[in-house]
């Protein structure tokens, strides 16, 4: 049994925490230093298009930072990539859809219990993957519309059918690396505990 003046590891996080408990911001600059690398070298593998790692480090940053500065993880990612990539006016829809998917990614990131976040991130996975098609397939057929698509609703049905081949490795790849996600967020959860409590006098444990 543990001691009531444990510290609650599963409470919301502030700056000083953080500080305190720095692997975590830590392992958040990781992953999202490694999203980013991924969005540069990902065409140069021969890796699937929207075969991305950003949506796995926003979700993953919320569950190990527990603040709210986690919901800028995924545009972070776009930003400094984009920097070097280039982008076009569609920007303003691949960046709001980012933007929408850090807010989810610090709700679902939020959810307590390993069962309970693997069906969060798995949810979350589905769920961003489907906004992100559909928002972002919206916005390039406005922009195109009456050049690249017709302008009606045939026009966005064809932008919708042209996106297919992107949405299917990006709906894949979240769902098998957002549990990863979450198995990280757990794990560090349980590595701090262990170390609590060892660290406890021994009769705390009595």
């Amino acid at each position: 049994m543990t001691s009531a003046h444990a510290p609650r590891l599963d409470a919301p996080l502030g700056a000083r925490d953080l500080v305190g408990r720095w692997w975590r911001p830590a392992l958040a600059v990781l992953l999202v230093a490694g999203a980013v690398a991924w969005r540069l070298v990902k065409d140069d593998l021969g890796a699937p298009p929207n075969l991305e790692l950003s949506t796995a480090a926003a979700f993953a940053a919320a569950g190990l930072l527990r603040h709210r500065l986690a919901v800028l993880a995924p545009l972070v990612v776009v930003a400094l990539s984009d920097v070097l990539l280039g982008n076009s006016n569609v920007l303003v829809f691949t960046w709001t859809a980012w933007a929408v998917i850090g807010v989810g990614a610090w709700w679902a990131g939020r959810v307590r219990g390993s069962g309970a976040r693997l069906v969060s991130a798995l949810g979350f996975g589905v769920g961003s993957s489907l906004f992100f098609y559909l928002w972002t397939n919206a916005g390039v057929w406005w922009l195109g519309r009456g050049t690249f698509y017709p302008a009606g609703i045939d026009g966005l049905l064809a932008s919708y059918v042209s996106g297919l081949p992107f949405l299917r490795p990006m709906l894949l790849g979240n769902l098998v690396l957002l549990p990863l996600a979450a198995g990280l967020v757990a794990l560090t959860g349980r590595l701090e505990r262990t170390t609590v409590v060892a660290a406890l006098p021994r009769a705390a444990h009595q």
